[in-house]
């Protein structure tokens, strides 16, 4: 964390990649007591199927997640909440799948990208491997799943690569350390 800024309140826009499934989302990220609270609207499609989500982040000061609430215009609900040592709860039951995650990453936006390389605190050319939630837009259906972060350059760019799926993309960060445009899926446009 020593080498991005600090966070001030901010209003964030994407919208899809050219060629991409249709979307929008806006984002409120704001600091609270010793942490954040991220709230987020997505209006998209995902394979043909559209939806709408709307979330809720709550965020410790370490940029742990704590308290995930994400809706979908059709009524399906998920409550995730976190210990931030990897120590789940789904809907108020224990959730041993996700033992062991970290992170949350929700498929819909490009933001939660921005927690563990906001908690991970890499320097220029290093690298690791998180363990997460992720979290299926529009079924809400959570699955644990493994990433590998790595600073290209601390302050600017960061190599996000999905271990299960053989996916990379190189996420530049914006000068408040969010993850700004996500190549080949999401692009800022505030």
């Amino acid at each position: 964390m020593a080498n991005l800024p600090p966070l001030s309140p901010i209003v964030a826009r994407w919208e899809a990649w050219e060629g991409a499934n249709a979307g929008l989302e806006h984002l409120e990220l704001r600091p609270e007591g010793d942490g954040f609270v991220a709230s987020g609207i997505v209006i998209g499609s995902n394979e043909a199927v559209h939806f709408g989500l709307r979330y809720r982040l709550l965020i410790d000061a370490g940029w742990h997640i704590r308290d995930a609430l994400l809706e979908t215009g059709a009524g399906a609900r998920v409550r995730l909440d976190s210990d931030g040592r990897g120590h789940w709860r789904r809907d108020g039951c224990d959730c041993a799948s996700l033992d062991g995650c970290i992170d949350i990453d929700v498929e819909a936006t490009p933001f939660t990208n921005t927690l563990p390389i906001r908690r991970l605190g890499l320097t220029t050319g290093e690298g690791r491997v998180v363990r997460l939630a992720y979290v299926l837009i529009p079924s809400l259906e959570v699955v644990p799943r493994s990433q590998r972060y790595t600073a290209v350059d601390a302050a600017r760019l960061y190599r996000f690569e999905s271990l299960e799926r053989s996916f990379t993309a190189d996420l530049p960060l914006d000068e408040d350390g969010l993850v700004g445009d996500y190549p080949g899926l999401f692009r800022r446009v505030l």
